[in-house]
Order: structure tokens, then sequence, then C-alpha cells
């Protein structure tokens, strides 16, 4: 029979005297709202056991998690609303220090305006040592491929659920990991620059990038505030954008109509190619946003990468970039090329699979190394 350890203490969130947070904060930080893909709380224990207390909610989109001990993945699992009080460990050498990485598994889920996870706090019978320091921070800005859609199930499966998205198995993750990187995410499937995969252009990540987390619905906001203005007071040294690969999509989709706004629609020609005014359409969004970002993060250097489901869109993507750099002088900006994912490197949903991510990583780990200097 299972006997609770008697020495077990609680200490909220708010009260943890050492610890990383990873990704965006808004102005409620205890509990501790993980609000995108990615982002956690990271802690270092003493102690024989560990507990984290958790509230979670949805409607249909389930919240999934995973953590890690000493930099190893140990586990990943799907929450049911609720309160929960998960054990991370137990019965370990308690003078021996323990790395602990907690984050939400799935991206932002706009689509249902309940899904949540909010840390409560934490049990322990040890102590709160204080946490590694990161190398440089990075902001990972994208679409499924950086929530990592398709990265765990198996290649047939296809229905549209949380629990094939990650962030364990894909490449912004592992690349932060490679580089010791802070970092923030902010992605959603089936978004683009300019306009979603089915020409519904409200889907576009520069809408939402000013916001705490601005594609999520007016539940979460009211109590999350959500919706409310980012402070940028988290300076990234590199900014990936991998965005791109829904705005090739949206060219061979039937029009949307968008209520109160029109229809809309990315042209082909006749002879298959795109339309020249719809490609300016993506060419302004890609200026536009380069031009945001640089304003609230004027350090950082931007590479725009693109490339793991084809390269339909580079010549529009690199243009764009190119014009950026050309009228504003700002040479911090680059494009890169990301390797595109081939046979056998599949996961689920048609989306690049842990090879494709892992490739991915070592290219742009090895990128940003040669362009950022490690503090």
């Amino acid at each position: 029979m299972y006997h609770e350890n008697p020495n077990l203490k609680y200490v909220e969130v708010k009260d943890v005297p050492h610890k990383n947070i990873l990704g965006r904060v808004g102005r409620v930080s205890s509990p501790l709202p993980l609000l995108f893909n990615g982002s956690g709380i990271e802690v270092v224990v003493t102690g024989s056991d560990l507990w984290i207390e958790l509230e979670t909610d949805c409607d249909f989109h389930e919240p999934w998690v995973a953590y890690e001990l000493n930099g190893f993945m140990m586990g990943r699992q799907m929450l049911l609303p609720g309160t929960h009080s998960m054990c991370l460990f137990r019965n370990m050498s308690p003078d021996v220090p323990k790395k602990i990485r907690f984050f939400r598994e799935i991206q932002a889920m706009g689509e249902d305006d309940y899904t949540k996870i909010l840390v409560k706090g934490f049990k322990l019978d040890g102590e709160f040592l204080e946490v590694p320091k990161f190398d440089m921070k990075i902001e990972f800005i994208g679409d499924s491929i950086t929530s990592g859609e398709g990265t765990y199930g198996a290649f047939e499966d296809m229905d549209w659920l949380t629990m094939y998205m990650s962030v364990s198995r894909n490449y912004a993750y592992m690349t932060a990991k490679e580089l010791n990187a802070d970092y923030h995410m902010i992605s959603e499937g089936g978004w683009g620059v300019y306009t979603g995969w089915d020409n519904d252009i409200r889907h576009n990540i520069p809408s939402i990038y000013e916001a705490v987390c601005g594609s999520v619905g007016p539940k979460i906001n009211e109590e999350l505030g959500t919706a409310e203005p980012y402070d940028f007071s988290w300076q990234p040294d590199v900014i990936v954008v991998n965005l791109g690969t829904n705005d090739s999509t949206s060219f061979v989709q039937p029009p949307f109509d968008v209520p109160g706004m029109g229809t809309f629609k990315q042209r082909l020609n006749e002879d298959g190619t795109h339309n020249r005014e719809d490609d300016l359409k993506v060419e302004k969004a890609v200026i536009d946003f380069l031009t945001m970002l640089r304003k609230h993060n004027p350090k950082a250097h931007i590479v725009w990468c693109y490339g793991m489901l084809g390269y339909d869109l580079t010549p529009v993507l690199t243009e764009a970039v190119n014009e950026y750099r050309l009228t504003t002088k700002d040479n911090n900006v680059a494009f890169l090329n990301l390797p595109n994912t081939l046979e056998g490197e599949y996961g689920s949903h048609m989306h690049p699979g842990f090879p494709s991510h892992k490739k991915a990583s070592i290219l742009l780990a090895d990128y940003i190394r040669s362009k950022v200097t490690v503090q």
C-alpha cells in the first residue's frame, strides 16, 4: 500500500526562491500559466520526492505536458480537467541535487477556449537550490512545424488531436537545448505570415505577436490577461522565424469567406505559377513583420527559416528579406533554408517527424553559433 511521504511540504510557485520560467508571462504569474508550447518551469531540488501541483481545463483539446530529470526526458502525458498532484520523482537519494524541467507540450489552443495549464506549486522534502544560468536567449516563431505537430504518432495517423503535438521532439526545443538557451515559442498550426493555409487571412502570426498570447479566446483572456500588450522585457539574442509553409499552401486552396471582411484567395496563374500581386502581399507581410520584430527587439539577430516541407516560397521570402535589409540598412537579418523532409522522415499528419526535426536543429544550432557569441 502506498504511503505519502510525511515530510513533504507545499511551496506555492510564487514562493519558490530559485526557478527558471520558460515562455511568455503576463500580469498573472501565480499560479503560473503555461500559455505557449514549451512554456514551463525549471527547478533544482534536493530531497527524495518531488510533486508538482497543477490546475488544468479543456473542452475538447486536452493539454499535454512533459518533464525532464537531469536533462533527460522522463514523462509525457495528457491531463483531463481538474487539479492534479503529479509525481516527478520518488525515493531518490535525498542529498543529491536533481534538475527538473516541466513544460507544456502543445501550442496555444485558440480552437478551445478552456484549454489551460496552471502551475500552482510543488511538494517536496528537500530544498530549492540555485538554477543553472543559460548562455543565450532565443525566440522561435512559427506554425505547426514549430508546434511539433506530427512528431509523435504513426505515419498513417491523421486525427487532428493534441497528442500528436510536442515540444520535446521538435527542432526548436532541440536547438535551444543544444545551445543551453532560454527560449520563448510562439506558434500556431495552419497560420502564416500573411494568411493561413486555407486563405483565412485572420490566421497570421504578426497579428498576435504584440499580445501576451493573442491567439486564445475570451475566457482565457479574462482570467489570465492574454490579450494585453506584452512588455518585451525579455530580450532575445536570436529570433528564429519559421513561417511561409502555410502561405505557400494557400495558393492551391479554394477561396475563404471571412465574415464581415470578404472573400480571400491567393491565386495561381494559368501556367501554375504564383500570381505576382499575391506574392507581393506575402512579401509586404514579411517586411512589415521584420519591422515589428526589430521595433521590439533592437539587438536580436533575426533569421528567417523555411523549407522543411518544400521550397516553393523561397524566392518570395528571400526577396522580402533582401528588400527589408536594403531599405532599412539592417544587416542583422538573414534567410536560412532548412533541410527538406525526406521519405522515411515524416511523422503523423504528413508533417516532419523526429528525424527531420533533428536534422534541422543541427543545422540551425551551427548557424546560431556562427552568429552569436556565447555569454
